[in-house]
């Protein structure tokens, strides 16, 4: 069962009454850490000097969007990101997952929505830690590239390279399947667990995140191949391989 005394939150919003019944409920549902702030300056400031585990970042902000602030968080922080946003068009969907966000909720909302969501999202990391306790090996190399399963690091080239909640929870699906294609379908089901709260888009839009680390060329992929009208496949030796983009 998934840590909530443990982790570390940070709302982000400028009307303090839906920071003050977000902190009521997640307290009474078993999380402690929780921080607050008001504006993009205030979380800077925070996260400058706390790591945090999740960060529940409205949209409009006073002094600058989320969409402006999340490119400046994930230069801090690797923070699961949850975007509260009264815009509900694809587009400002796919900019939330593009810039670096993890998921998002539309207000109004029902604060024990929030919760459900951070609670499967900790119940999935703590699955990974579990399953990698007791694997011979928590390394996948992939030659250009290495992702360790305990520490939860990517390295690319010998560098470490970060890299958001959810773009590594994917390459890790990827990594324990490797030259198995695996549908839009399915890595809904296995990384993000409800699909109904997230459609295709949010696959393609990971996966070229996830191209963006592992890559030379992100836009002719040698790792993680489309198979047209499948899926997608991350090969392990793709030499002769034909690749698919």
């Amino acid at each position: 069962m998934e840590n909530l005394e443990s982790n570390k939150i940070l709302l982000v919003d400028d009307e303090r009454s839906i920071v003050k019944m977000l902190e009521t409920v997640l307290r009474k549902e078993g999380f402690r850490h929780i921080h607050t702030a008001y504006n993009a300056q205030e979380a800077l400031h925070i996260l400058e000097k706390q790591k945090m585990d999740i960060i529940v970042l409205d949209v409009m902000l006073p002094d600058q969007t989320g969409f402006d602030l999340c490119p400046k968080i994930r230069q801090l922080s690797n923070a699961y990101i949850l975007f509260l946003t009264a815009k509900i068009s694809d587009l400002d969907v796919l900019t939330g997952f593009a810039i670096g966000g993890d998921d998002y909720v539309t207000k109004p909302f029902n604060p024990l929505e929030i919760v459900a969501r951070l609670k499967a999202h900790l119940r999935r990391n703590t699955q990974t830690v579990e399953v990698s306790s007791i694997q011979q090996s928590s390394a996948f190399d992939f030659g250009r590239f290495i992702l360790y399963e305990e520490s939860g690091e990517l390295h690319v080239d010998g560098e470490v390279i970060p890299c958001p909640a959810q773009v590594y929870m994917l390459l890790l699906y990827f990594c324990k399947h490797p030259n198995k294609i695996c549908s839009k379908n399915e890595l809904l089901e296995a990384v993000w667990g409800f699909d109904h709260y997230v459609d295709e888009n949010t696959v393609a839009v990971h996966i070229r995140r996830i191209r963006e680390r592992i890559e030379e060329d992100p836009s002719n992929p040698k790792f993680l191949v489309t198979v047209r009208g499948l899926g997608y496949k991350l090969v392990r030796s793709y030499q002769n391989e034909k690749i698919k983009k």
